[in-house]
C-alpha cells in the first residue's frame, strides 16, 4: 500500500518539475541563501548558513531545477521516514501510510520543495532526528549522538529548531536514559552549534547563530506594547511603538517608519531591541500570552487566514507562475553571475500546467479543524498513558507555537509541525483504538 502511495507522490513531483520551468525564487530570502552559498560566510541577520551549505554542494550544477529536484527527493524521504518509524512502532501499514500522506500530497509541502527556501531541509532533519531517537525503546549511544547532530543541523538551518535539542534531552531524562547517553546527545548537538557561533563571531563580533533574534522579538511586542506600563529606561524609550499601525507583527521589522527602523540599521540594534522586548513581555505577560494564543489559533481556522506579504495562503491548488525578478537589485545580478547564470523567474509550462490545474488538495485535510483534531489525537494518547507520542507531540506543538512567540504567525511556518503531529497522532491512537492495533 505504501509503495503505491509513494509512487503516486513521486509522480506528482515529476509533474510539478515538468509544469514549472525552474524553482521559485523569493525576494529576498532565496538570494541571500544563494549568496551565502557562494561566499560561504554567516549572514549577519536572519538566516544561519545550514541551508546554504546544501546549496554550496549543488553549486557545480548551476541549476535551480537541480535544487528543486533534490528537495522533492527530500520530501519523499520525509514520508519514508514517517512510514518506517510507525511500522517499527507496530502500526499497521494502512495507519503508517495515512500518517505519511500529507507530506506526499499536500500542495503546501510541494510548493516549498519547489522553492529555494530552507523549510524542506528543516522538516527532513527534524523528522530524521526524531526517527533516530525513537527507533528503539532504549536509546543507544550512537542513536543519541546521531540525533544530536541532526537536530543541531536543523537549528543551523533555521534557528527556531534549536530548542528541539533541549526537548530531546528532556525526553531522555524523563525516560531515565543512562546519563552518559543523554550527555552524548547534548554534546553532539552543542558542539556544532558552538562551532558555528564561533564562526559567526569571527565575522560579526558576537557569539551567536544570527543577529536578528532581538529584532524579531521586538516586532512581536509591537502589537501590544504599552510604554506607560513598561516604563523603559531612556536608552530603550526610542523603541516604543509610534503612530505606525500594521496588520502583522513581522511587518514592523521592515516598515521604514517603525520606531526601530528610524534609528538606522535595525540589526545593529539587535541587543537593544531584545532588552526592550524582554521588558515588555515581563511588564505585560498576559498581553504577550494573549497575542501568541490568538495568532496560533489561526492555524486551526476553517478558512485560511491571509497574511500580508508572505509566501501565500494554502488553498490546495497549484497556481500559474509568471512574472519577473527584481532585476534592479544588485544581489540578483550578483547571484546570477556567481551561482547560476540562467536564474530567472518561474513560469508555467504547457501542457503540464493544465494537468496541474486539475489537482486539488483540500485545505481541510492538512489544516484548520483537522489539524486541531490531529494534535488532540496525540494528546489523547498521552492522557491514556501512551508515552510513545510524547516526543513528537511536544515537538509538533513547539514547532507550531515557537515562530508565533518569536515573531509572527504564517501558514508556511506551521507546516513543519504537521509531519510530527501526524506521527504523534498515529502513536497516540495506536494501542488505544482496537482497530488501529497491528494485526497478528
Amino acid at each position: 500500500m505504501f509503495l503505491a502511495v509513494l509512487t503516486a507522490g513521486a509522480a506528482l513531483r515529476v509533474l510539478v518539475m515538468l509544469g514549472y520551468d525552474t524553482a521559485r525564487l523569493y525576494w529576498y530570502d532565496s538570494f541571500t541563501y544563494l549568496d551565502t552559498a557562494v561566499n560561504m560566510r554567516p549572514q549577519g541577520a536572519f538566516h544561519p548558513a545550514g541551508y546554504s551549505w546544501m546549496l554550496w554542494l549543488l553549486r557545480p550544477f548551476e541549476s535551480m531545477g537541480v535544487i528543486a529536484a533534490v528537495q522533492h527527493l527530500m520530501g519523499l524521504g520525509v514520508a519514508v521516514l514517517i512510514y518506517l518509524l510507525l511500522r517499527r512502532r507496530g502500526l499497521p501499514g494502512w495507519g503508517a501510510t495515512l500518517a505519511a500522506a500529507p507530506v506526499l500530497f499536500d500542495t503546501g509541502f510541494l510548493r516549498l520543495e519547489h522553492a529555494v527556501l530552507s523549510d524542506t531541509q528543516v522538516i527532513l532533519l527534524v523528522v530524521a532526528g526524531l526517527t533516530v531517537l525513537m527507533w528503539r525503546q532504549e536509546v543507544s549511544a550512537r542513536a543519541a549522538v546521531a540525533a544530536g547532530v541532526l537536530l543541531a543541523l536543523a537549528g543551523l538551518t533555521r534557528t527556531a529548531a534549536v530548542p528541539l535539542l533541549g526537548l530531546a534531552v528532556l525526553y531522555l531524562l524523563l525516560r531515565r536514559t543512562p546519563w552518559r547517553r543523554t550527555l552524548a546527545l547534548a554534546v553532539a548537538g552543542l558542539v556544532p552549534l558552538g562551532l558555528y557561533a564561533g564562526w559567526y563571531a569571527q565575522h560579526h563580533g558576537r557569539f551567536a547563530l544570527s543577529g536578528s533574534d532581538g529584532v524579531a522579538l521586538w516586532a512581536r511586542t509591537m502589537t501590544f506594547a504599552d510604554c506607560a506600563r513598561i516604563a523603559p529606561p531612556p536608552d530603550l524609550a526610542p523603541l516604543c511603538p509610534n503612530d505606525v499601525k500594521l496588520d502583522a507583527a513581522s511587518e514592523y521589522v521592515w516598515d521604514a517608519k517603525a520606531s526601530l527602523n528610524l534609528l538606522g540599521d535595525r540589526f545593529a540594534h539587535n541587543d537593544r531591541a531584545r532588552r526592550f522586548a524582554v521588558r515588555a513581555i515581563l511588564a505585560q505577560p498576559l498581553d504577550y500570552l494573549g497575542a501568541v494564543v490568538k495568532e496560533t489559533s489561526l492555524a486551526f481556522a476553517f478558512t485560511p487566514i491571509a497574511h500580508p506579504k508572505r509566501v501565500g495562503v494554502p488553498d490546495g491548488v497549484f497556481h500559474r507562475a509568471g512574472g519577473g525578478l527584481p532585476e534592479d537589485q544588485p544581489l540578483v545580478r550578483k547571484v546570477r553571475a556567481e551561482y547560476d547564470p540562467d536564474i530567472r523567474a518561474m513560469r508555467s509550462v504547457e501542457p503540464f500546467a493544465s494537468v496541474l490545474d486539475l489537482y486539488r488538495y483540500p485545505w481541510l485535510l492538512h489544516g484548520g479543524p483537522l489539524f486541531a483534531a490531529v494534535l488532540l489525537a496525540g494528546l489523547g494518547g498521552l492522557a491514556r498513558g501512551n508515552r510513545a507520542a510524547l516526543l513528537p507531540w511536544a515537538a509538533a506543538v513547539f514547532l507550531l507555537v515557537a515562530p508565533v512567540a518569536a515573531l509572527d504567525f504564517d501558514h508556511r511556518y506551521a507546516l513543519p509541525a504537521i509531519p510530527v503531529a501526524c506521527v504523534a497522532a498515529a502513536l497516540g491512537l495506536h494501542g488505544t483504538l482496537p482497530r488501529f492495533r497491528k494485526s497478528p
